[in-house]
């Protein structure tokens, strides 16, 4: 099979320079559409359950959301384990599934058993799954800062930045980090409320419902029709302290600024940001979705923050805190440098132990040829350029020459042995020696070649994390030694 290879190749060479040509097309558009990271992603492959029930402590969490969740989601298919964590007013659950599992085909599963688990919750219980990210999801980083209060900076990112950058492809969440959540916050004087009789459901009751707008159909007048609304909502302390809680034994009104006071503060805090030591700052972080691109992410992202930036209010800026992009560009040029490297060495021994131009012509086109193979294969099968992926393609440089250093040194071995019996060969002559040569070493060398692959076996047999770091590196070895392989025959 392999001498047949051989012999149709060098028989019908414009059919093999065309293919040539294609190969090296498809693996320079490989080259540029392959996602870039730094590191493989080697977090679990898990989906987050949220539930935000505020004001309980952990114990009362634990019993009544935490372990009922926790019981039901033990029957979801492809669950390798279940880790929960509960905390004042808020439960985490990490369901982390097997290996081979499509995370969005576990996410589905997850909301199917919720949707059957949810009534048995109490009342006022959230629940929510996290973003579809992963541990390495963190690609940006970025603070708000300007001469505003923290409370201010806090609210341009939840209601201006976030929301933006919410809609960038490729991201799936902007958690916002350090200030203060403004909030109307009500301090009622127990005394007053007992001299006026009024309790703190009265007063939440109250509230609630004067912070509503109401429709009333409409008016048709002359032929004209004009909607009817009530409008409610809350737009100021002054509107929160003249709402009515009751009325008095006399039928007087009785206002919320009757039995205590109303002000602008902010939110309970379980966290802040701190930047270089001098002080809080606001800031969010930008959580790729699982499988993306994170230089492509990050590069998107960036674009929408230079289109968003001139909406900012005056004096406020967003500054880069991380940018893993400069990560990405370190690490893998590294790698390419060093590619090139081996590259020239490589030429160069060949060079100076063959001492022949064309043969090392021939020899040395199999390097940039078998890259390309790889990062097709690589296109193919998902695998990201990264820091291991490439060490794979590195490893392999100086292995993918030995084929066609066999091949050629065998040519050349006949060639000067038919010169000895005859002095002038013609082309003819030429092109039959270099078959039969290639036919003598060319199986050899082919399952030389599947031997080493074969080598990488218990690599690509390993699990868990070890897997994920190891697998691309002798993946991508893989991939260069078939294309050489490919092309020696």
């Amino acid at each position: 099979m392999i001498e047949k290879i051989i012999d149709f190749s060098a028989r019908n060479r414009f059919i093999i320079i065309v293919a040539y040509l294609l190969i090296v097309g498809a693996g320079i558009w490989a080259v540029v559409h392959t996602p870039l990271d730094a590191i493989p992603d080697l977090s679990e492959n898990q989906v987050i359950v949220f539930t935000e029930w505020m004001g309980r402590s952990p114990k009362v969490v634990e019993d009544q959301i935490t372990f009922p969740l926790v019981t039901a989601l033990q029957g979801v298919p492809e669950v390798h384990a279940i880790r929960a964590q509960s905390m004042f007013g808020m439960s985490f659950i990490y369901i982390i599934f097997e290996e081979r599992t499509d995370l969005y085909w576990a996410r589905s599963r997850v909301l199917e058993k919720l949707a059957t688990i949810q009534s048995a919750l109490p009342s006022g219980a959230k629940v929510q799954l996290g973003p579809d990210g992963t541990g390495v999801g963190h690609v940006f980083w970025y603070t708000v800062e300007g001469k505003y209060d923290l409370g201010t900076l806090r609210a341009i990112q939840d209601w201006y930045i976030k929301l933006h950058l919410q809609g960038v492809p490729g991201v799936a969440e902007v958690a916002s980090v350090g200030g203060f959540v403004r909030q109307y916050q009500i301090d009622v004087d127990p005394n007053k409320m007992k001299g006026y009789g009024v309790t703190l459901a009265d007063v939440r009751n109250a509230v609630m419902r004067s912070n509503n707008d109401v429709g009333g159909k409409l008016l048709e007048v002359s032929d004209a029709e004009y909607f009817v609304r009530g409008r409610g909502y809350i737009q100021s302390v002054h509107d929160i302290e003249n709402i009515i809680v009751g009325n008095g034994a006399n039928g007087t009104p009785i206002l919320v600024k009757n039995i205590g006071t109303v002000q602008m503060g902010g939110d309970i805090r379980r966290g802040s940001l701190e930047k270089e030591g001098k002080g809080q700052v606001v800031g969010g972080i930008v959580v790729m979705r699982y499988d993306e691109n994170a230089k492509d992410v990050i590069d998107r992202v960036k674009k929408k923050i230079e289109e968003i930036t001139p909406g900012l209010p005056p004096g406020v800026e967003i500054k880069t805190a991380y940018d893993r992009s400069d990560l990405i560009m370190a690490a893998v040029g590294t790698l390419q440098r060093a590619l090139v490297e081996e590259a020239i060495v490589v030429t160069l021994m060949v060079l100076v132990f063959l001492l022949h131009v064309r043969s090392v012509a021939r020899v040395i086109i199999e390097i940039p040829v078998a890259v390309l193979i790889a990062f097709i294969f690589m296109k193919v099968f998902n695998i990201t350029s990264n820091i291991m992926s490439l060490g794979g393609i590195a490893l392999a440089i100086g292995v993918i020459v030995d084929s066609s250093i066999v091949l050629v040194e065998n040519a050349y071995r006949n060639v000067a042995r038919a010169q000895e019996t005859k002095k002038e060969l013609t082309t003819r002559e030429f092109i039959e020696i270099s078959i039969l040569s290639a036919k003598q070493v060319g199986p050899a060398i082919f399952y030389s070649v599947m031997i080493m692959v074969v080598s990488f076996l218990p690599v690509f047999l390993l699990e868990g994390q070890e897997g994920k770091l190891f697998r691309p590196l002798a993946f991508t070895k893989t991939f260069v030694l078939l294309g050489s392989a490919i092309i020696a025959i």
